[in-house]
């Protein structure tokens, strides 16, 4: 049943059109950024249009800043929409479709007796069966009797939601509703609403929701942010967007990294799940690490910049010092934001006590001395401007086989980091430079003589 586009009144094949439609009253979730992906997706597979349509007729809670942060979400994430439509500049729209079913006898004017009397308007409910075949879920039968007759606006000038989203709909051609299953209670009351005006009905694909992982609806308690926190703790939107399309679907085999264009060929709604996807972290670190793998040095070095500049001196000048840590970090690295961690001993000499230079079982200082004094001695030779990892551990290579490469290469490593976890001391010397490196060196010999 999926990928069949409505037909129109002449029998000829409507263009697919589907809508994203957000309420600028909070930040864009991840929920509601998957959501616009299925819908992306499903559009740019079959040809057709994406809309997004943002929801704000509730003004006091509506926020010029929560609009912004959804626009820029979106963009991130590469989503592009084909319309965009603000419902708060569609009024008039709205009041020419109420006065129609206030004409039609469709819709009536009623006072309520709650506290101070006002008048709104109700839908006059017709307490018919609806039913509704799902993309996901089969066939659905709401008995709308127990609806009532309910309120589509305070007046003939502020539609409330579902009246309008109808109204929307069918005016913007809307061939495909692809939203969250918690909308499904929602359905009956809009397609009551799309017979009254003479509207074509949509097809429907209630999505799951996003579970925690103790299997209840995703929510902050969880650690879920919002798209545009995910951007600020080093996410890739390529990750993200391969990590969204996988809550609630796969492509029915072992692949699990997908690009964008990729995701628009496998796509499709008849592979969506009725249960709920559960959001795991881990999944989400471990896919973001293969695109930080896979991506070029170069871009991604001017990703990681910031990261690194918002907690030690690296400015455009050192981008150099910054391509060989980034270089280093990649293969341990899951976010952007862990090129800055435990990197602060390139950046100022590292603290540490005399013992920590030792290693293992080993007992003795002065033959750590006479190792520190020794790579000193075969490193002085070598050219500042050759000074690579690469050689650096041929100068140094030798000597460790010989003496024991943990006696050697530990306090060589510690001198210059401080710590016990750190890149081999080759390629730290290599970033350090040889003036740096040396200097270190002959420190660490004056903290175990002090």
């Amino acid at each position: 049943m999926e990928n069949i586009p409505i037909k129109n009144e002449g029998g000829q094949i409507a263009q697919v059109r589907t809508r994203f439609a957000p309420s600028p009253t909070g930040v864009l979730h991840v929920g509601g950024a998957r959501t616009a992906l299925f819908n992306y997706l499903f559009a740019r597979q079959n040809g057709g249009k994406f809309i997004l349509r943002i929801e704000d007729t509730d003004k006091e809670r509506s926020k010029k800043e929560y609009e912004d942060d959804i626009l820029n979400g979106l963009k991130w994430l590469g989503i592009e929409w084909d319309e965009f439509y603000r419902q708060s500049e569609r009024r008039e729209i709205y009041k020419k479709y109420i006065q129609k079913l206030l004409n039609k006898g469709k819709a009536y004017v009623s006072e309520e007796k709650e506290g101070k009397s006002k008048s709104v308007i109700r839908f006059k409910n017709p307490n018919l069966k609806v039913r509704f075949n799902d993309e996901i879920r089969g066939e659905i039968e709401f008995d709308t009797t127990e609806l009532g007759d309910f309120v589509i606006a305070k007046d003939e000038e502020t539609p409330l939601y579902h009246l309008a989203v109808a109204v929307d709909d069918f005016e913007m051609e809307i061939t495909h509703i692809i939203r969250g299953e918690d909308h499904i209670s929602n359905t009956p009351r809009q397609i009551l609403i799309q017979d009254a005006i003479g509207a074509p009905r949509p097809i429907y694909a209630h999505i799951p929701l996003i579970l925690g992982a103790d299997k209840s609806k995703l929510s902050k308690r969880h650690g879920a942010a919002s798209v545009n926190e995910y951007r600020e703790k080093g996410y890739l939107p390529e990750a993200l967007v391969n990590f969204m399309a996988f809550l609630g679907w796969n492509p029915g085999d072992e692949r699990e990294i997908f690009g964008m264009d990729e995701l628009v060929k496998e796509f499709s709604l008849g592979k969506i799940q009725k249960g709920g996807a559960v959001f795991n972290t881990d999944r989400l670190n471990w896919l973001n690490s293969q695109y930080i793998k896979k991506m070029d040095i170069d871009k991604l070095t001017k990703l990681c910049l910031p990261h690194i500049a918002s907690r030690y001196p690296a400015t455009d000048s050192q981008m150099e010092k910054v391509r060989k840590i980034v270089k280093i970090k990649r293969e341990r690295m899951n976010t952007l934001t862990e090129a800055g961690e435990e990197i602060k001993y390139f950046f100022e000499q590292p603290e540490y006590e005399k013992e920590k230079l030792l290693w293992k079982n080993e007992e003795d200082l002065n033959a750590t001395k006479k190792h520190l004094k020794e790579i000193v001695k075969l490193l002085e030779p070598l050219s500042k401007k050759d000074f690579s990892g690469e050689i650096v551990k041929k100068a140094v290579w030798d000597y460790a086989e010989k003496e024991g490469r943990g006696n050697v290469l530990w306090p060589f490593r510690m001198a210059l980091t401080g710590l016990d976890k750190s890149p081999d001391p080759f390629s730290v010397a290599e970033i350090l430079g040889k003036e740096e490196t040396i200097k270190r060196l002959e420190r660490a010999i004056s903290i175990i003589e002090n």
